[in-house]
């Protein structure tokens, strides 16, 4: 794990490597244990070091080989230890990193190195004899890369803000993205950001960036998320056999590291089930985190009684963090510092504080983010189960999509407001497209490959890497994913969702914490705005450069804040909180 920065220049020019320090600058907390750089006339790279594989200095970025290739690399190669046994026969190893192993594939294979590596990746790779840049993004698009076009040259970087620490972006607002935000609560996917002048790589994606300032992009991974004829005589045991043992596997994988790795534990199925499973695998003495907050509204604050529960089952050292609303408050500010792009989300704070805790303790953490996009979990998933393939968009507009194209323009001024309807053409492209065989099949590819990426993935990398931590995702395992591509959707839909992990947890895991209706992680002091969050609300959107910027219109502003809980989305989040958020972003990172 790391933040990787660069700047390539074109025609003859030269790479600036003041700009790259600037990058990197803005990106310590991602790499707090060293930092190094290199250049060689039309290419200039960076590197924060977060220290988890080879701890040594041979494990240092960038790495060049004795070729002349230079690479840098965020992320873990889960299965390094078995490409360098496939490669020591014909190449030497300086060093027993993963990285090094990234090199020694490229000089293999080539471009087609992507396809050996099992992990979470960007990486920035420079061929001297070719005169090319590579930037890779792993399959799901765990880690980011941010990428800016400037007259003779592009830049990249782990971080949004790394970009426009390096000067001259182009920090405008894009209207698209806007729609996109106010459409799907707060998500904005590749290649767009909120920013005109900054885009995001998409995932499974290498792009090729020659030294006359051409490019070109491809695809390297989508599967299909059709029956397979090898699986046509399973049954629903076969199935959770098979998860159940692919699963295992990317738990197993994802322990890889020199230094110890602990669990995020919120108490619902997903974490618990990586508990359960590492405990079979033979860890004892696992290190388990959860937090909790003051209810509001109603609502419970946190979810201790299962965690507890889990923590007590399988022996872990569990540490609990219950945050009062006094508390909590005052952390918005950080949280919102540690947004590479706006996030509406209410657990994106709690992800923050949690974070600070474990960062005490361990450098490497699993968890379960992406088990229900993944397996059907969320309740706007149910209605898509009995609908026709034709009928998909219409279903999931009306139980996800949080404004419509009309609405909108109710709540944005009309110079940003989009005359067609952008959000709906993106929908209607990526549903439409073949290769989902029903309509959840094409919902659960959709949610998967398009919106997790800046949602819960984008939410976890941020709000870990700001302390320093490394968080993997076993449900995103690719091997796993693909399985779960081809397993029959109403599999994953049945018993209310995830129907087929509720039956491997009640293979592993205490009755009480399968049989219950699905929680969230929940922070119900931005479900249900009182003071002092009324107070942070009011401010931002009142502040001067909310004023001066114009983004929404202030009737609807001030109906929103007579009444700070009346309106909700279709998944039950707070207007009012989504469009302050981006306010506060805007403000608190000096753009737009």
């Amino acid at each position: 794990m790391c933040g990787i920065a660069g700047e390539i220049a074109f025609n003859g020019r030269k790479a600036s490597q003041e700009s790259v320090f600037k990058m990197m600058g803005a990106m310590t907390s991602r790499g707090p244990d060293g930092r190094g750089t290199w250049e060689s006339g039309w290419v200039a790279l960076g590197h924060q070091r977060l220290s988890i594989i080879d701890l040594s200095e041979a494990g240092a970025q960038p790495m060049l080989d004795d070729g002349g290739l230079s690479v840098i690399f965020n992320g873990c190669i889960y299965n390094y230890k078995e490409l360098r046994r496939e490669l020591e026969p014909e190449f030497t190893f300086r060093s027993t990193s993963d990285t090094e192993v990234i090199l020694k594939a490229y000089r293999k294979w080539g471009d087609d190195f992507v396809h050996h590596l099992v992990g979470m990746f960007a990486v920035a790779l420079y061929d001297p004899q070719r005169q090319e840049v590579l930037l890779v993004r792993d399959r799901l698009g765990i880690k980011p890369v941010y990428v800016s076009q400037l007259p003779g040259r592009v830049r990249f970087a782990s971080s949004l803000p790394a970009l426009v620490a390096s000067g001259g972006i182009d920090t405008s607002i894009d209207e698209t993205a806007l729609h996109h935000y106010l459409s799907w609560h707060s998500i904005v996917p590749a290649p767009r950001t909120v920013l005109r002048g900054i885009q995001k790589l998409p995932a499974a994606t290498i792009r090729t960036i020659r030294a006359d300032g051409t490019w070109h992009d491809r695809e390297y991974w989508r599967p299909s998320y059709t029956r397979r004829g090898e699986h046509s005589g399973w049954s629903a045991a076969d199935w959770q056999d098979a998860v159940r043992e692919s699963l295992k596997t990317a738990v197993r994988r994802r322990m890889v590291a020199d230094v110890p790795v602990g669990v995020l534990l919120s108490g619902g199925l997903d974490s618990s089930l990586l508990v359960a499973l590492l405990a079979e695998e033979g860890q004892h003495g696992l290190s388990t985190f959860s937090i909790g907050f003051d209810g509001a509204g109603g609502d419970s604050g946190n979810e201790f009684v299962y965690s507890d529960l889990v923590a007590r089952e399988f022996g872990t050292r569990h540490e609990r963090l219950h945050i009062s609303t006094s508390e909590f408050a005052p952390s918005i500010d950080g949280a919102v510092g540690a947004m590479s792009e706006p996030m509406a989300s209410h657990d994106v704070t709690a992800f923050h504080l949690l974070s600070k805790t474990v960062a005490q303790h361990l450098k490497v953490v699993q968890c379960g983010q992406g088990a229900d996009e993944v397996f059907g979990g969320y309740g706007y998933h149910q209605p898509l189960a009995g609908v026709s393939r034709s009928e998909a968009q219409g279903v999931f507009t009306s139980n996800f999509v949080d404004h419509s194209h009309d609405e909108l323009l109710n709540i944005v001024e009309p110079e940003w407001f989009c005359s067609s309807d952008v959000s709906c053409q993106v929908l209607a492209a990526n549903l439409e497209a073949p290769g989902a065989e029903t309509a959840l099949d094409a919902v659960l590819r959709l949610d998967t490959h398009l919106l997790m990426v800046d949602d819960p993935v984008k939410r976890l990398d941020n709000m870990t890497m700001a302390w320093g931590i490394e968080a993997r995702v076993p449900f995103l395992d690719h091997e796993l994913l693909e399985l779960a591509a081809s397993c029959p959707p109403e599999l994953k839909a049945s018993q209310g969702g995830k129907g087929i992990l509720k039956d491997l947890g009640r293979q592993l895991l205490p009755a009480a914490v399968v049989d219950r209706p699905k929680g969230y992680f929940p922070v119900p002091a931005l479900q249900h705005l009182a003071e002092p969050f009324i107070s942070i609300v009011r401010e931002a959107l009142h502040a001067p450069e909310a004023k001066q910027r114009g983004l929404f219109r202030p009737a609807y502003i001030d109906g929103l804040l007579a009444d700070p809980n009346m309106q909700r989305t279709a998944v039950n989040s707070n207007v009012l909180w989504q469009l302050a958020l981006l306010e506060m972003w805007l403000q608190r990172h000096a753009v737009g």
